[in-house]
C-alpha cells in the first residue's frame, strides 16, 4: 500500500530568530526511495550558538533528513543555504570541509586504534609523508580539554573506553576540523544519568564558542534541559518548526509526532484472546520469571499463551531487543529464567531454545538472520537440516519439497527456492526468517522489528501473515519501533522504559498517545 499524500496543514510558523541570520537554512528537501517518499518538502534553519532538537518516531524521516545533511544522501529537490551561500553536499567529506559534522547513534570508530589516531583519521599531521605522533597526541590532548575530558589519555585504544568516553573521542575527531555544526543522533542512548549530565556540559561549552548542534533524541525532559528550539517531523514532512524546547507541552509534542498519512491495515483479532476474561483456560508455553541482565533490563516477568502475540513497546535502548535475545539465549541472563511448556531453558543456550520450540526472526535480519549468499532452499531449511540427513547425506529433494511448501505458505515472491536471498525484497527476505521456523514447527515465534526495511505495500502482507500464525496456535512476541503497528498486531502490550516494564495492559485499552506518554515521562507501574 502506498503512502497517502493528502495535503498537509501549513507547520506553525516558528517565533522570530534572535538577531543574526541562520547558520544553516534547508528548504523544500525532497527524498525517494523506492516504494516510499522519504522526505516531503522538509524546512530547517539552525541558528548559530543553538540547540536545534529534531522529534519524530521511527520513519518520521529523521535520518534522511541528517544524512542529506551530512552528505550521504542527496536530495531530489530543495535547497541547501551555508552561512548565506547555496552549497551542494555532494559526499560526507563535501560536508565536513564546511563544517558540519555528523556523530551517528552507531559510532563509526576504530575501536583498535588509540584515541589518537581515531581523531586523527583520514587527515593525519604529517611533514615530508611522515606521521607527526608526538604534535598529534599533543593536539588531542587539548581537544580533550576543550571538551572537559582532559582524563581521557590520548594512547589509549578505544576498545577500553566507556562509551561515554567514545562519545567524546568522536565529538573531538568533529572539533579536529574546523566545525560550525554538530549533529548528535541519540547521543544518550547507552549513557547512564551521570554520564548524560557530563554530555550536556560538554554540549553547553560548544555552544558558547558558537558551535550549533542538532540534536536528535527521543527523551523530551532531555529537550527541555538542553534544547533552545524543536523541530517536530512527521511521515517525511516538517509538522511544526522552531518550537521553543522549555515551554512547548509534552501533550502537544505527542500529537504533533503521532498524526500518519500511511494507512496501516491490520488484521482483525479472534475472539476471545487466550488469556482474556471469557476464553478457554490454556496453559503459557511460555514463562519469562525475573528475567534480567545487569546493564540491560531489570527484572521481567510475563507469560505468553498458544495464539497470543504480546507486544513490547519502548524506544531505541529501552531493552526490548535485549530481553528477546536473552529469551532466545543469545544473551545469558544475570537472573531469573525461562520456562517452555513448564520445563525451564538452559541460559544463555540457542541450540536449547530451538529444541524447546522458539524461534527469532532478528532485527537485523541480512546480518544476524540470513545466509544472503545462499539459496532461499537453504535459508529455510538451515535449522532442520537434521530430518533431511540419510545416512550422512542430504536428501536434497526432501530438503527443496520441504522448502518450497513452507515458502508457498507464505506466498514467497518469486516463487522459486532456488534464487538466491540477496535478490529478494525486504518483505521476501522477511518471510523466507518466518518460513525457516514454520518448517521448524516452532511453539514461539519472537520477532524484533519484523516489518523493518519492509516497504509500506508488503507490510499488510507480514501483518495478515503473523495473525494467521498466532491463529494456527503459535505463541509470538513482538518488538516494533512503531507504536500503532504493536497496537495493531498484539494482543497484549509491555511498555517499556529504560530497561523497565512502566505499564501492562491489553492493547485495546492503549492509543498511540497514551504509550508514547508512557515511554518518554512515564514511571515504574503494574
Amino acid at each position: 500500500m502506498a503512502p497517502a499524500h493528502d495535503p498537509a496543514p501549513a507547520p506553525p510558523e516558528p517565533p522570530a530568530p534572535p538577531d543574526g541570520s541562520p547558520l544553516l537554512t534547508m528548504t523544500g528537501i525532497t527524498k525517494s526511495f523506492p516504494g516510499v517518499r522519504a522526505l516531503d518538502g522538509v524546512d530547517l534553519d539552525v541558528l548559530p550558538g543553538e540547540v536545534h532538537c529534531l522529534l519524530g518516531q521511527n520513519g518520521a524521516g529523521k535520518s534522511t533528513l541528517i544524512k542529506v545533511l551530512a552528505g550521504a544522501h542527496r536530495p531530489d529537490a530543495g535547497e541547501i543555504t551555508w552561512r548565506g551561500k547555496t552549497v551542494q553536499l555532494t559526499s560526507p567529506t563535501a560536508a565536513m570541509t564546511l563544517g558540519i559534522a555528523t556523530i551517528y547513534q552507531e559510532l563509526d570508530l576504530v575501536t583498535g586504534l588509540s584515541v589518537t589516531e581515531n581523531v586523527h583519521l583520514g587527515h593525519e599531521l604529517a611533514t615530508a609523508g611522515f606521521v607527526r605522533s608526538g604534535a598529534a597526541r599533543t593536539r588531542t590532548a587539548a581537544l580533550l580539554a576543550r571538551l572537559g575530558h582532559s582524563e581521557i589519555d590520548p594512547d589509549t585504544l578505544v576498545h577500553d573506553l566507556s562509551a561515554a568516553g567514545r562519545q567524546i573521542v568522536s565529538m573531538a575527531r568533529a572539533l579536529s576540523h574546523d566545525v560550525r555544526l554538530i549533529v548528535m543522533d541519540e547521543p544518550s542512548a547507552v549513557l547512564d544519568p551521570d554520564e548524560v549530565d557530563n554530555l550536556f556540559r560538554t554540549v553547553a561549552d560548544l555552544t558558547a564558542d558558537g558551535v550549533a548542534v542538532v540534536y536528535i533524541s527521543h527523551r523530551l525532559e532531555e529537550i527541555r534541559r538542553i534544547g533552545d528550539r524543536v523541530t517536530v517531523l512527521k511521515d517525511g514532512r516538517a509538522a511544526a518548526r522552531g518550537l521553543p524546547a522549555h515551554d512547548t507541552p509534552t501533550r502537544e509534542i505527542v500529537a504533533l509526532m503521532t498524526g500518519r498519512n500511511v494507512e496501516y491495515v491490520f488484521p482483525e483479532r479472534s475472539a476471545p484472546q487466550p488469556g482474556a476474561p471469557g476464553a478457554p483456560a490454556v496453559e503459557p508455553v511460555l514463562k519469562v520469571e525475573g528475567l534480567a541482565r545487569d546493564g540491560e533490563f531489570a527484572p521481567v516477568d510475563f507469560e505468553l499463551r498458544p495464539g497470543e502475540i504480546v507486544g513490547l513497546a519502548g524506544l531505541v535502548g529501552s531493552g526490548r531487543s535485549e530481553i528477546l535475545e536473552t529469551v532466545f539465549g543469545a544473551r545469558k541472563p544475570t537472573a531469573g529464567r525461562v520456562l517452555v511448556d513448564g520445563r525451564p531453558l538452559r541460559p544463555g543456550s540457542v541450540p536449547a531454545a530451538v529444541r524447546a520450540g522458539l524461534g527469532l526472526a532478528p532485527e537485523e535480519r541480512k546480518a544476524q538472520g540470513l545466509l544472503m549468499l545462499e539459496s532461499v532452499i537453504r535459508n529455510v531449511s538451515v535449522s532442520s537440516l537434521a530430518r533431511f540427513s540419510r545416512g550422512g547425506w542430504l536428501d536434497r529433494g526432501g530438503e527443496r519439497s520441504a522448502a518450497h511448501r513452507s515458502t508457498r505458505e507464505l506466498s514467497l515472491r518469486p516463487d522459486d527456492p532456488s534464487v538466491r536471498v540477496r535478490t529478494l525484497s525486504g518483505g521476501n527476505q522477511q518471510k523466507v526468517v518466518l518460513a525457516r521456523w514454520l518448517l521448524r514447527g516452532c511453539k514461539v515465534l519472537l520477532l524484533d522489528e519484523p516489518t523493518r526495511g519492509v516497504d509500506v505495500g508488503a507490510r499488510a502482507e507480514l501483518y495478515a501473515l503473523i495473525r494467521r500464525l498466532a491463529d494456527d496456535g503459535v505463541a509470538v512476541l513482538l518488538v516494533s519501533s512503531e507504536v500503532p503497528e504493536v497496537l495493531g498486531l498484539a494482543d497484549r502490550v509491555l511498555v517499556l522504559r529504560e530497561g523497565r516494564v512502566v505499564h501492562t495492559a491489553p492493547a485495546e485499552e492503549l492509543d498511540e498517545h497514551r504509550v508514547l506518554d508512557l515511554v518518554m515521562e512515564g514511571s515504574p507501574s503494574s
